[in-house]
Order: structure tokens, then C-alpha cells, then sequence
């Protein structure tokens, strides 16, 4: 029987279902988490093996000795994995000390992790990619604006989502980001990029090959949902366009990923733009190597008649997945913020979409800056019937 560790299995609430899967597969699901066992979720008990608790998953000490518990009662550890961006790091030391090898290593991380070497392997795969610079003071900063042009990007070289992103669209905003900026942080600078972002998000096998495929569109900046305290959209696409099919399979390539879900983020161009091409190019913004945030896997399922879950423990435990994918639909996402005067409220939307609704919830603090604080998920078979869905949820009074 192989040994799966699962980091963190509680966070998000919904990736409990990557443990059943795996518990129903065959597999000892391990659990280690910093969350009392008292205070998991019945679903997530039952699909677990056993549980370690530590006082801090920040510690990588106690982490450590987690593991080296597990591998002195179970036997070897066959996979370790949280599925979440701020353990991918952890994730691969804890591998490389255990030498556990289904999965990324210490030395794979500045690939996957650092936005600054994601760019040569975009260009391996033949990805165009915005202009960068890494910040060091104002000379270099004003020397790369005179090569661009306003407005630029800056973010942490190796950050998580859009947290402290900024759009720059002057001299002030430029002083005021350097007088600010954590000086112990790597940021790197981009030119502005008019576009949407649209994403390929997949499980791959263990030789390379896409065993699931889909993707995602965000029509709004999420940095400046962030920034701006914004209301959030975003929706499963019903059919895959090709083009990020395409780009999707070239970078799953490049970057040598096996044995994953990933979220791959493109932009695709609004404009025509000098150095990257027409309007409608698909264009590389950033490589997640973990599956989308939130409940986006439930939103793949709606938008799929699928278990993505399923899909992706049977990944693990057979290295392929004959789960058939459904019919096809549009998956949207609604996520309005706390405190704004919404023309329609939640009750008259729960009516009138009452259908159409798969999941209605409160969106945890820590997701909430960059998904709002109340989400609606609906389905649709058409853009036009998701179109005016948005209309409701985000019109407010006039």
C-alpha cells in the first residue's frame, strides 16, 4: 500500500476531496497540519489514515519530525504534496531530505517559483513574454520606464498570487514604491501588458502527457481587485480554446512537469502591442504548479460533469484516469465585497438563479482580498445567460 502525506489537508476547506480519493484509491492518506484534529471536518477525518499535528507548519523542525513519525510507522513515503502555493518550497525541501522523488526538488524551485527565471523557459517553449527588469534603485528603474514606457508592474520576484503588486503610472508612484518596498524582497519590474488573463489549468501525467485539460478567463486585473477592494469574477471557459491549449502543452514542456496539477496563466491581448503582437496573441504572464485557488476544482467539475479530485488521485495512484468528462458548460464565479449597496440582494438572487447555483458561501479572510466575501457559482450553457448573471450579482444603486 503506498504512503501519500498530505501537507496541510484542511486548507482550503474543499481540498478534502483530494484525500478521499486518494483513501478511496488504496492509498494511507497522512495528514499533517497545525489545526486541531477536533476541529477538522468530519469528511476530512473519515479520509484520513492518521493525523500529526504540529504547533506551526512554519516550523520546519516539527514538520521534519512529522514525516520521519510517518516513515517510522508506515514505511517509506511514496508522494508528499499540499496542492498549495506557499508550501511548494517546503514541499520540495522535505522531499529532497526524505528523498522521496515523485515530485519537485529543492534545485526545481527557482524555475517554478522566481517570476525572473519563468522567462527563459517561455522562450524555450516559443511564449512571448513582457519586457522585465529586477529592481535595485531609481537609475535602473528610470532607465528601463525610458525602454518601455508607463505604466509598469512591480511584484516580489517570488510572491503568491497578486499580493504586493503594484501598477506604477509615474514618477511619484515610482518614488513612493521604492521608499516603501521591503528592502530584504526581490521585486521585479514589467511592462504593462493590455490584456485579460486566461489560463490552462490541467493534470498531467507521469511521462508529461495531459490527462484532464481546461482553463479559466479573468476579464478584470486581480491586481486590482486586490489594490482596489473590488468585487471578483472570473469563469470556467465551456471549450478550451486552442491556442491556450496549445501554449499550455508547450509550457507543461519546457518547465519538465510531471505528475501535477498546474495553472498556467496567460494573457491574452486586448490591443495590439509593440513587441508582443496583435490583439487576441496569447501571451505568458506566470506557471502555478498546484491546482487554482479556491474552489475553482468544484468549478471545474460543474463546468465538466466531472471529479477532478477523482481525476487527479487517479493520477497518483495509477498514473492515468478513465473518469469520462461530461457535457459542457460555462462555470461562473461571482464574489461580491462586504459593505457595498448591490441593487439585487442575496436573497432575490438565490431566487431568481436558484437553478443555475451550485455553490453559495462566505469566502475565507485570508481569499477574500482577492475573491471577494461572498461567492455565488452558477452554470451556464451560454456566455449570454453568464453575462447577465454578472449584471445582477455585481449591479449596485445608483
Amino acid at each position: 500500500m503506498k504512503n501519500f502525506v498530505f501537507i496541510s489537508p484542511n486548507f482550503p476547506t474543499n481540498y478534502w476531496q483530494f484525500c478521499r480519493e486518494l483513501r478511496n484509491n488504496g492509498m494511507n492518506v497522512l495528514g499533517i497540519g497545525d489545526a486541531p484534529y477536533e476541529g477538522l471536518s468530519r469528511e476530512l477525518r473519515e479520509s484520513l489514515c492518521e493525523y500529526y499535528k504540529v504547533d506551526s507548519l512554519e516550523n520546519y523542525e516539527e514538520v521534519y519530525r512529522a514525516v520521519a513519525f510517518f516513515i517510522h510507522k508506515y514505511g517509506r513515503i511514496d508522494w508528499l504534496e499540499s496542492n498549495n502555493e506557499y508550501w511548494l518550497e517546503r514541499d520540495a525541501r522535505l522531499r529532497t531530505d526524505f528523498h522521496i522523488t515523485s515530485g519537485f526538488q529543492t534545485e526545481d524551485i527557482p524555475r517554478i517559483k522566481y517570476k525572473s527565471r519563468m522567462k527563459e523557459f517561455y522562450k524555450k517553449a516559443g511564449i512571448p513574454a513582457a519586457r522585465w527588469h529586477l529592481v535595485e534603485g531609481p537609475a535602473d528603474c528610470r532607465a528601463f520606464i525610458g525602454e518601455v514606457g508607463w505604466p509598469v508592474v512591480v511584484k516580489p520576484d517570488n510572491g503568491v498570487g497578486a499580493s504586493d503588486t503594484h501598477k506604477l503610472g509615474c514618477d511619484a508612484d515610482l518614488e513612493r514604491f521604492l521608499r516603501e518596498k521591503d528592502p530584504a524582497v526581490p521585486y521585479i519590474m514589467e511592462e504593462f501588458v493590455h490584456a485579460e488573463v486566461n489560463s490552462y489549468d490541467a493534470i498531467i501525467g507521469p511521462e508529461g502527457e495531459s490527462i484532464f485539460e481546461t482553463g479559466n478567463v479573468t476579464p478584470y486585473s486581480i491586481m486590482d481587485i486586490v489594490n482596489n477592494d473590488d468585487n471578483s469574477i472570473y469563469y470556467i471557459v465551456k471549450d478550451l480554446p486552442e491556442d491556450t491549449r496549445a501554449a499550455g502543452r508547450a509550457a507543461v514542456k519546457s518547465f519538465g512537469v510531471r505528475s501535477r496539477f498546474v495553472h498556467f496563466e496567460f494573457f491574452r491581448l486586448t490591443q495590439d502591442q509593440a513587441g508582443l503582437g496583435k490583439k487576441g496573441r496569447v501571451v505568458a504572464l506566470e506557471v502555478n504548479m498546484r491546482p487554482c485557488g479556491g474552489f475553482t476544482p468544484d468549478m471545474m467539475n460543474f463546468a465538466g460533469s466531472t471529479n477532478v479530485y477523482k481525476i487527479w488521485a487517479d493520477m497518483i495512484a495509477y498514473g492515468r484516469s478513465s473518469l469520462p468528462v461530461g457535457e459542457h458548460c460555462f462555470c461562473a464565479y461571482a464574489g461580491r465585497r462586504d459593505g457595498k449597496p448591490f441593487r439585487l440582494g442575496h436573497q432575490e438572487l438565490l431566487e431568481k438563479y436558484r437553478k443555475e447555483l451550485r455553490m453559495v458561501d462566505r469566502i475565507p479572510d485570508v481569499l477574500a482580498g482577492a475573491m471577494g466575501n461572498q461567492m455565488y457559482v452558477a452554470v451556464f450553457p451560454t456566455q449570454e445567460e453568464m453575462d447577465a448573471f454578472y449584471r445582477d450579482v455585481l449591479a449596485e444603486e445608483e
